[in-house]
C-alpha cells in the first residue's frame, strides 16, 4: 500500500508504520512449538549415552579386592595367627635385645651361642605355628619353654618384653581351636579329639 501525503501535503508522509498483517490461521497450527534448540540429542539419545559412574559397570573392581579379603580371613581363622604372631614378636624383641650395644648382656656358653639359640628357635617356632597349624600343640609348648629359658640366655628375656609376649603367644596358640567348617559334623577340641556336635 503506497504511503499517502499528510494533510493532503504532497511530498510528507505518514511516520506512523503501519500495523503488521496477521499470520493466517492455518500457518500457525502447522508449526508445533520448538521444545529443544536445534542440534541438541533427543532426550533418549542423551539417556543412553549416560556413562555409569565409575567401578559400577565392572564388578570385577569391586569384587577383587573383596575375594582377597575373604582369603585373607579364612586363611587367618584356619590357624593360630595372634598367638603366632605374639610368639615372632617376642623373638624378635630378645634378638634385637641381644644385639642391643649395652654392657648387662649375658653371654652364657661358647661365645653366647646361647643367646641367639634361643630366641632364633623361639622364632621357628612361631612361624612353625602359621605353617603347620596341626602340630600347634607341640609348637606352642615348645615356644613357652624357650621363653623361659630366654630368661637367663638372652638378657633376662630382652627385659621381660619378649619372655612376656612369647609365653602369652604359646599359651593362645595352645588354647586356639579350629572353627568348624560350613559342612562339617564337628570340630576339634584343643587336645585334637573329634568330637560330635550335638543335634
Amino acid at each position: 500500500m503506497a504511503a499517502e501525503p499528510l494533510d493532503g501535503r504532497p511530498g510528507e508522509v505518514d511516520p506512523r508504520p503501519e500495523p503488521a498483517a496477521d499470520p493466517p490461521a492455518g500457518d500457525a497450527a502447522a508449526d508445533p512449538p520448538a521444545t529443544q534448540a536445534e542440534g541438541d540429542p533427543p532426550a533418549a539419545e542423551a539417556a543412553g549415552d549416560a556413562k555409569p559412574p565409575d567401578g559400577a559397570g565392572h564388578p570385577a573392581a569391586t569384587t577383587g579386592s573383596g575375594s582377597v579379603r575373604l582369603a585373607w580371613r579364612s586363611w587367618r581363622r584356619s590357624r593360630p595367627f595372634w598367638g603366632a604372631l605374639l610368639v615372632i614378636l617376642g623373638a624378635a624383641e630378645i634378638l634385637t635385645s641381644v644385639r642391643a650395644p649395652l654392657p648387662v648382656i649375658l653371654h652364657v656358653g661358647p661365645q653366647g651361642l646361647a643367646a641367639y639359640l634361643v630366641p632364633l628357635m623361639l622364632l621357628l617356632c612361631g612361624v612353625l605355628l602359621l605353617v603347620n597349624p596341626a602340630q600347634r600343640l607341640f609348637y606352642s609348648v615348645l615356644a613357652v619353654v624357650l621363653a623361659l629359658a630366654s630368661w637367663l640366655t638372652s638378657n633376662l628375656g630382652g627385659f621381660l618384653v619378649g619372655l612376656l609376649l612369647g609365653i602369652l603367644g604359646g599359651a593362645l596358640a595352645f588354647a586356639w581351636t579350629p572353627i568348624p567348617g560350613p559342612g562339617g559334623a564337628g570340630r576339634r577340641d584343643t587336645a585334637g579329639a573329634h568330637r560330635a556336635d550335638p543335634a
